[in-house]
């Protein structure tokens, strides 16, 4: 959790999309509370969701054992989402383009190139098993 934020809420749940829900609710509590502006709210709930769905698929290889960790932190003018899986990281310095005209009918992959586009600021942290998003509240 970046230390320049106040925590707002921590969730932990099993790494299945079952709890997508959860992590919806999560992000609806914290856009209200927090003051999101309606034209933010779309980004925030499409990057955080893509980033849970590769923590349960690519981070913990659908396994349910294991967990996907949520965490939310606030300042005065932006939040920051942390999602955490258990799975073994990856190379995030080396993704494919998904706009690439040899990468464009591929179902997946496209997840990274979101979150990046969305968020004011997407960093990797722990060998790609940690995700950072940061979004202003404006």
């Amino acid at each position: 959790m970046n230390n320049d934020y106040n925590v707002v809420e921590n969730i932990a749940v099993a790494s299945n999309f079952e709890n997508l829900a959860l992590v919806e609710g999560l992000i609806d509590r914290t856009c209200s509370n927090c003051g999101i502006s309606e034209d933010n709210y779309g980004n925030v709930l499409i990057a955080v969701t893509e980033a849970f769905n590769n923590a349960v698929v690519h981070g913990n290889g659908n396994d349910a054992s294991k967990k996907v960790e949520v965490s939310v932190g606030e300042k005065e003018d932006s939040l920051f989402f942390s999602v955490r899986d258990n799975g073994p990281g990856f190379d995030f310095a080396n993704i494919a383009d998904p706009t690439a005209l040899e990468n464009i009918e591929k179902e997946n992959g496209r997840g990274i190139y979101l979150m990046r586009h969305l968020a004011d600021n997407v960093e990797f942290m722990e060998d790609g098993r940690v995700v950072n998003i940061y979004f202003n509240k404006q």
